[in-house]
C-alpha cells in the first residue's frame, strides 16, 4: 500500500511517500528561510511560500519514490493543528488532486503525526506507551492507549517548550530559530552556572508551563552589558536549556510510572535536542524505561509520519470527502476508539473523493 502524505501546518513544506505504514521510500522537507529576520513564523509569509513550494515538493517526493501518481492507493494531508492560512493550501492542494485522479482522501491529526513518527523510527514500539510531543508549537504528555486512542495527560498552559527557546534566542540575540542555536552553543556552557526556576505547578500532575522561566532570563539579561552577555553566552543558554529538559525529563517519567507503561517516545522539533536526547535515555535506563526517538528528519514537521498515520486510518476504514475542513486547533484527544465516533466515515462507499454532498467524519474541535 502506497500513501502520499502532505504536511503544511507550519512553515515546512513536507511531501512523503510511505508503504506499507512503516516504510519510508521518500520524505521531501522545504524549509522556508523567509522568517530568520523576523525571529518568527510570519504565517502569511508561510501561507504564499507553500503555494510556490508544495507541488514542488510533492513531484520530488513521487520522483524519489519511483512511484506513479496512478500507483498511490490514497492521500494523506494534515487538517490540523496548525496556522489556518498554511493547512488550507495543503488540504485544497491534496482535495484538488485526489477529486483529480479519483483517489481517497485522509485527514491527519499533526499529533497524531507525531506520534507515528515513533512507529517509523522503531517498528517494535507498541502500544501502551507515553509520548512527549515537544515542539514550538506543542508540549503535551499523551497516553497511547493503543494506535487510534490516546489520551492527554498534561498540556501547557501558556509558551510551548519550542516557543520558549525561540523567545529566549531572541532576547539573547543569538538566531532563529532558537532550538538548534541555543543546543549548540549550551554544549560549551555551564548548565550550573545559573540556577533558572524549574515550574512544575502540582507536583502531582502533568502541565507545563515555561513563561516563568522565560521572564526570568530576561530580567537576568536586562542587569548585564552587553560586553557580560557576550562572554557568558554559552553558560546562559546551557543553564536555559537544562531548566527545560529538567521538566520535561521528570514530568515524562513520572506519567510513565503513572500509568503503568515501560515505553517513552519523544517526538517533535525540540527532540532533536540533545541534551533532552542524553537525559531522557539516562533516566530512563535509571528507571527501567525503553526510551525511542525519531531520528532529526522525523522529529521536524515532515509528511511521512502523516503518510504512516493516514495509512493506519485508511487501513481501518476512515475517508474523508470534500467537505473536510481545516481546524486550527484540533484536539488529539478528540479520537476514541481507533476512529472518531468510532466510525469510518464512509462506510460502505468505495471511498474516492468526489463531489455533491459526502461528508467528513471530523467534529469540528475547538
Amino acid at each position: 500500500m502506497l500513501i502520499l502524505g502532505i504536511d503544511t501546518s507550519c512553515d515546512e513544506t513536507a511531501a512523503a511517500v510511505v508503504r506499507d505504514e512503516t516504510t519510508v521510500l521518500s520524505n521531501v522537507i522545504s524549509s522556508q528561510g523567509i522568517h530568520h529576520e523576523y525571529g518568527g513564523v510570519v504565517p502569511e509569509l508561510a501561507s504564499r511560500a507553500h503555494l510556490s513550494l508544495l507541488l514542488p515538493a510533492i513531484e520530488s517526493a513521487l520522483h524519489q519514490a519511483s512511484c506513479e501518481p496512478d500507483g498511490l492507493d490514497a492521500l494523506a494531508v494534515t487538517y490540523g493543528p496548525g496556522l489556518a492560512g498554511c493547512l488550507l493550501i495543503g488540504l485544497t492542494t491534496v482535495k484538488s488532486i485526489a477529486l483529480a485522479m479519483d483517489k481517497p482522501l485522509v485527514g491527519v491529526n499533526h499529533i497524531e503525526g507525531h506520534l507515528f513518527a515513533g512507529r517509523l523510527a522503531d517498528g517494535e514500539l507498541d502500544p501502551p506507551f507515553i509520548a512527549l510531543v515537544v515542539s514550538g508549537g506543542h508540549t503535551q504528555l499523551v497516553h497511547v492507549e493503543r494506535w487510534g486512542t490516546y489520551h492527554i495527560l498534561g498540556n501547557t498552559r501558556d509558551d510551548a517548550a519550542g516557543e520558549a527557546f525561540d523567545k529566549v534566542a531572541r532576547l539573547m540575540r543569538v538566531g532563529y530559530p532558537g532550538g538548534p542555536v541555543i543546543d549548540r552553543l549550551s554544549r560549551d556552557g555551564d548548565p550550573g552556572f545559573l540556577d533558572f526556576p524549574r515550574t512544575y505547578l502540582d507536583p502531582e500532575g502533568f502541565e507545563f508551563s515555561f513563561s516563568g522561566l522565560k521572564n526570568a532570563i530576561r530580567m537576568y539579561l536586562s542587569k548585564q552589558s552587553e560586553a557580560e552577555i557576550d562572554r557568558d553566552l554559552a553558560h546562559i543558554a546551557a543553564a536555559f536549556q537544562e531548566a527545560v529538559v529538567d521538566v520535561l525529563v521528570d514530568k515524562s517519567m513520572a506519567a510513565a510510572a503513572s500509568v503503568g507503561v515501560d515505553a517513552v517516545l519523544i517526538t517533535g522539533g525540540v527532540a532533536c535536542n540533545g541534551r533532552l536526547r542524553e537525559r531522557m535515555t539516562e533516566r530512563g535506563a535509571e528507571l527501567g524505561f525503553k526510551v525511542v526517538y525519531p531520528p532529526p528528519i522525523l522529529c521536524t514537521d515532515n509528511g511521512a509520519m502523516i503518510a504512516a498515520a493516514g495509512a493506519y486510518r485508511f487501513r481501518q476504514g476512515q475517508r474523508d470527502g470534500l467537505s473536510l475542513s481545516v481546524q486550527p486547533r484540533a484536539r488529539l484527544s478528540a479520537y476514541n476508539g481507533g476512529l472518531l465516533n468510532g466510525q469510518s466515515g464512509q462506510s460502505g462507499q468505495s471511498g474516492k473523493v468526489r463531489s455533491g454532498g459526502q461528508s467528513s467524519n471530523r467534529s469540528s474541535g475547538p
